[in-house]
């Protein structure tokens, strides 16, 4: 072939070789963290070939000795995975040839690159939606059990961050334990959805060998199978989307809780202080401590919400494989990331706040008991417009009401004077025996 005038063979090879540095990108880098699972997937495909007779029994037994040797050796530091691989799927293989010869060419029949970053990547995000879990449920029991102990501490209720009603600190602080045990919920539907095994899919066509799917996607502790080719290469991305945001459900919930904490910690409210191990000092004035866990609990959800977003322009693509869809994988990762180890952090800082009792009761004014007057009125028989209106011109003027007053007055199920610890307890205790 003739070089254009301006071009040379050696320019040419150094763009080959810029043009492959910028496909492999960081990829080999990312797969760190997937190559556990991408081992264990081979491992699956490998039993698989030898039940339809493409590999015999000892051959496969070989290479899941040498699969095993490989994890072992990724585990403790011996084998690195570096820039020496393009990525995980070409380190595995790299590895079994050096090691087995002719026999480690052979585990690619019957899979693609595709569906190898498919399963390992769906192997991933289920066993992170599983840790996670742990987190967020850890989350609901340190919750609840500040709650249990200021079940009747007052506290302002705030609407638009306006002083509304009296409130208690067992109302605010059972509200994150519910929450987070939807969290939970959320999680366990996610995990039902994604528990489809794509291996076998190949390019996203299928193969022409009967391979045994079904049986590979039991090895691999899949619920039941991605069945059409098409439609499991269809899946990535939008699975990955699917974990993000339930992941981000949790981060919202962490997030409106580290306002709240930055808020309530504040000089100007002081109702909580957050333990020390959670903060820290300021580097010129000497006067402060930072709540700078709890804010970057509020940075994270940010930061969930965005992979999201990235992956969901990166999958606006046709039927098919394309390489974009190797972008997903950076924001997916650095998304999950995040959210475990904020999630995993919080139940300490939950369980080291300290309740300011005298700050947030003395924080409730006069004006605050205006509702539980007019719903006083209105049951007296005063049309509640009319009682609304009165407590609105002429305001309280009772010195008698006090916050416990009020707060043991709402007895319907949830409110302050009856929260349904119990029952949300014996929630939170059966999720953790799912």
């Amino acid at each position: 072939m003739t070089l254009p005038v301006w071009a040379t063979a050696e320019s040419d090879s150094q763009a080959a070789e810029q043009a492959m540095r910028y496909l492999a990108s960081d990829d080999v880098i990312l797969d760190r963290q997937l190559f556990p699972c991408d081992i264990r997937a081979t491992g699956a495909h490998v039993r698989g070939l030898a039940t339809i007779g493409a590999l015999t029994n000892e051959d496969a037994e070989r290479v899941n000795t040498s699969l095993e040797h490989l994890a072992a050796e990724f585990t403790d530091g011996r084998f690195v995975l570096d820039e020496r691989y393009e990525d995980g799927h070409s380190a595995i293989e790299a590895y079994l040839t050096a090691d087995l010869g002719d026999l480690g060419k052979r585990i690619h029949l019957g899979r693609s690159r595709n569906d190898q970053a498919l399963v390992a990547t769906r192997l991933f995000m289920r066993e992170s939606l599983v840790r996670t879990r742990a987190s967020i449920l850890s989350c609901a029991r340190a919750a609840l059990e500040l709650a249990q102990a200021n079940e009747m501490t007052p506290m302002p209720g705030y609407t638009h961050l306006q002083r509304a009603v009296p409130s208690s600190v067992g109302l605010w602080m059972a509200s994150y334990a519910e929450a987070f045990a939807d969290d939970a919920e959320l999680i366990d539907a996610t995990l039902a959805w994604i528990d489809r095994c794509p291996l076998g899919a190949a390019a996203g066509y299928g193969v022409n060998l009967p391979l045994d799917r079904e049986g590979v996607a039991q090895d691999l502790g899949f619920a039941r199978l991605q069945l059409n080719p098409m439609a499991a290469q269809a899946s990535r991305g939008k699975h990955e989307v699917q974990t993000l945001g339930t992941l981000w459900q949790a981060m919202q919930t962490l997030r409106r809780l580290g306002w709240d904490l930055t808020m309530f910690a504040s000089s100007e409210f002081g109702f909580i202080e957050m333990p020390d191990a959670m903060t820290t000092g300021s580097s010129i004035m000497p006067n402060k401590r930072n709540p700078d866990v709890a804010e970057l609990f509020r940075a994270s959800a940010g930061v969930v919400a965005g992979a999201m977003t990235e992956i969901q322009q990166i999958v606006s693509l046709p039927s098919g494989y394309h390489r974009d869809l190797q972008l997903t994988k950076a924001p997916l990762l650095r998304a999950i990331r995040t959210a475990q180890e904020s999630l995993a952090l919080a139940p300490s800082l939950i369980q080291g706040l300290r309740i300011n009792a005298d700050r947030c009761r003395a924080a409730i004014d006069r004006s605050m008991h205006a509702t539980d007057m007019t719903v006083e009125m209105a049951l007296a028989g005063v049309p509640f417009r009319d009682a609304y209106r009165k407590l609105k011109d002429d305001g309280v003027d009772r010195d008698d009401l006090t916050p416990e007053d009020s707060l043991q007055a709402r007895t319907s199920l949830g409110a302050c004077a009856n929260l349904g610890l119990d029952d949300l307890r014996a929630r939170i205790d059966s999720l953790a025996t799912v």
